[in-house]
């Protein structure tokens, strides 16, 4: 369980299964409100530029994003032969869209975020992750995710990104098996979904395997975990589970040693060795 600590001077979140906080020193706090469901918040920092704050959870900065949104992204659409169409779970900020957009192979983009709001401060208070929203490959869906998944076309997907935020509340059914059974059925035969994971030291045994174990059961055939260090995050380390329908590997990899787009944290190394997996935890997979 986390839960914010706020003066005027520190935005900190604490972390009660980690034993561990984080802090960031406020400049000032840029906008709050209440959607129909959840709190927003959006604070200025001193050194990690904008804050966005759902829930009391941090969910990005200005200065570390492009860690997370990078490898939302460029991993699982690397690993795909031809990824046409990809449809974005969740994802409001719209920085892993932005990273999506940028393969010229994509045509069509569908992002579904059931609260319009965390996209339209994004755009106000976070414009660098929003420079894809008007490309013309791409469709916004505000409504249920879920319900989206129940009604998709069967095989009309090729990669599946869930960026949610943690499994609790009207998150916690993207982490189970009817969910990633309709994501197995809309997903075309080389279809690949990949979602973030948690904490490598404080989830892996109560969130990241119980969600692998959930998608082995609805259906896909391989699934594989990648790391990261994500410092806003709790315990600066995190993690995403790609799931495949069938064999997971990297197949587009003379594309990656010869990247035709800016990225910042991800290359062909990084891509490799962020599937290694850590000696601690190697006798659970």
């Amino acid at each position: 369980m986390n839960y914010p600590v706020i003066d005027q001077d520190w935005f900190t979140e604490a972390c009660l299964e980690s034993g561990s906080a984080f802090s960031l020193e406020l400049h000032s706090k840029l906008h709050e409100e209440q959607s129909p469901y959840q709190k927003i918040e959006v604070y200025k920092t001193k050194k990690f530029g904008n804050l966005l704050v759902i829930d009391g959870f941090v969910m990005l900065s200005t200065r570390d994003n492009f860690i997370y949104h990078e490898m939302m992204a460029h991993p699982a659409l690397f690993s795909h032969q031809n990824p046409r169409h990809v449809a974005i779970i969740g994802g409001g900020d719209c920085g892993t869209l932005r990273e999506v957009a940028k393969h010229s192979c994509v045509e069509k983009i569908t992002q579904i975020e059931i609260d319009e709001r965390v996209t339209r401060l994004s755009e106000q208070y976070f414009p660098e992750l929003c420079t894809a929203n008007a490309d013309a490959r791409v469709t916004f869906r505000f409504q249920d995710a879920i319900e989206w998944m129940q009604h998709a076309p069967a095989s009309s997907i090729d990669v599946i990104i869930v960026d949610s935020t943690d499994p609790i509340g009207f998150a916690e059914c993207l982490f189970k098996k009817p969910f990633y059974q309709t994501c197995v059925r809309a997903l075309r035969e080389e279809g690949l979904l990949i979602q973030q994971s948690e904490s490598p030291l404080t989830n892996w045994q109560s969130i990241t395997l119980p969600m692998r174990s959930e998608m082995n059961s609805a259906g896909f055939a391989h699934t594989e975990t990648l790391f990261f260090p994500q410092p806003v995050y709790p315990t600066g380390w995190w993690s995403a589970t790609i799931a495949a329908k069938k064999d997971l590997h990297l197949v587009r990899d003379n594309d990656v040693k010869n990247l035709n787009f800016k990225t910042d944290y991800y290359n062909y190394n990084i891509h490799l060795s962020a599937f290694a997996i850590p000696s601690f935890l190697q006798h659970t997979v």
